[in-house]
């Protein structure tokens, strides 16, 4: 053969040997090469918490597996429906995922995330609190390991009120007092048609007595609690405690407005606490904190549980690493960075004691007390679409009519969980 049709090929021959040694260096597949990249997705994260955690449990497994955090879209149903089109494709890419704490029932139910057993289960429940295991459970089993738990509190002003009110009543008694004086009074809350509206609902309706499904999760419960829960939420939305743009607002917009000093009380989450420091520092002081208001003052509310639970994927090549780098991510050290950076409560109950989080978490108690009487939202692996049909027969919020909207509500997840019909 001639030597100008050979050598073509032996110069080939270093190109390619090198584009593999690249590939292998880069890939993290475990083909020996340098640490097993393990693909971490979970929201999105401002405060530095997630990565440093990521960095962190690289470095403590000594090389075996580094972990890379990758950026989830702000919203929950953005990050669902990201992680479901992933997971239904068997994305082989996706080795931990954080999931809202209602979506264990459906990944579980369609095989997406790996079942937690043996030691690595009884590492995962040890000093858990049990309303959040509650939300990574399905059919007794657990699927999910709580990274961190949430819980809303009643935050307002001493310098506009004495005290705290005890009920929803009182609330608006004393907001609606401070209309009449000329003074902040507007009470913010999430009212915009997405799951903070669902939550709202739900609180409302445990904190009176009820659910929203049966125990069995096969129908609607609803009854008297949800037409007293509907009628809180529209008495609210007609009267001047009412911010303008409740029907549009959501978590941040609520912190954006009590930072704002328009507003004098705020149902919200920890979360609050940082940045009021951070962003108003003169209004910082009258900031105070308190249980959220109950329905009725013989019965304390039972707030609705929040967090996020992480899962191993069904289709990863690392299971092994993944479970050992999840536990890493939700240890101790890493929950009290996330709670001091992101002013995310813990899911471990030892911390709620620790003078590391109580020095800059004054409120922890409360927090911890939410959470053990904390409710959970419906548990179906229907649950989005029943969610769905929530936020859209309550909003806008002064639309509302407590009989009737709850009596069309009904069937509405009755279509929800037998998927028929229409989702809103």
């Amino acid at each position: 053969m001639p030597r100008s049709r050979r050598s073509p090929r032996r110069a080939a021959r270093p190109a390619a040997l090198a584009l593999v040694l690249v590939l292998a260096a880069c890939g993290g597949g475990g083909g020996g090469t340098g640490p097993t990249v393990l693909e971490w997705y979970n929201f999105p994260d401002d405060s530095g918490a997630l990565q440093q955690a990521a960095d962190t449990c690289g470095q403590a497994s000594g090389g075996r597996y580094e972990i890379r955090y990758n950026k989830l879209p702000r919203t929950a149903d953005g990050q669902r429906q990201q992680l479901v089109r992933r997971l239904a494709a068997h994305d082989a890419g996706v080795d931990i995922m954080g999931l809202d704490v209602t979506w264990a029932p459906e990944f579980a139910e369609a095989g997406w995330i790996r079942e937690w057993t043996g030691a690595l289960k009884e590492q995962a429940r040890a000093d858990t609190l049990a309303a959040a295991l509650t939300t990574a459970t399905w059919k007794d089993r657990l699927y999910a390991v709580p990274y961190n738990s949430n819980t809303q509190l009643l935050w307002y002003r001493d310098d506009l009120v004495a005290g705290p009110p005890r009920t929803w009543g009182e609330m608006l008694g004393q907001a609606e007092a401070l209309a009449r004086a000329g003074k902040p009074h507007h009470v913010e809350v999430q009212g915009a048609q997405y799951e903070g509206l669902t939550v709202w609902f739900n609180t409302l309706v445990t904190s009176a007595g009820g659910t929203i499904l049966t125990p069995d999760a096969s129908a609607p419960s609803l009854g008297a609690p949800a037409v007293t829960a509907a009628g809180i939420i529209r008495d609210l939305a007609r009267s001047p405690a009412a911010d303008p743009s409740l029907a549009n607002q959501m978590e941040d917009q609520n912190r954006l407005a009590m930072e704002s000093g328009t507003a004098a009380f705020e149902l919200n989450y920890p979360f609050v606490y940082p940045s009021m420091k951070a962003n108003r520092p003169a209004l910082f002081p009258h900031l105070r904190w308190a249980p959220y208001p109950a329905v009725t003052a013989d019965r304390p509310a039972s707030v609705t549980i929040g967090g996020i639970d992480l899962a191993v994927g069904a289709y990863g090549r690392h299971p092994e690493l993944a479970h050992e780098a999840t536990l890493c991510l939700r240890n101790r050290d890493n929950q009290l960075v996330n709670a001091l950076k992101g002013g995310l409560p813990p899911s471990l109950r030892s911390l709620y004691t620790a003078a590391e989080l109580t020095a800059s978490y004054p409120f922890a108690a409360e927090v911890l007390t939410a959470l053990d009487s904390a409710s959970v939202r419906p548990r179906t692996p229907a649950y989005q679409n029943v969610s769905i049909a929530i936020s859209h027969a309550l909003s806008p919020p002064s639309a509302i009519d407590p009989e009737s909207t709850v009596s069309s509500l009904s069937g509405q997840i009755e279509d929800a969980l037998a998927s028929k019909g229409l989702i809103p």
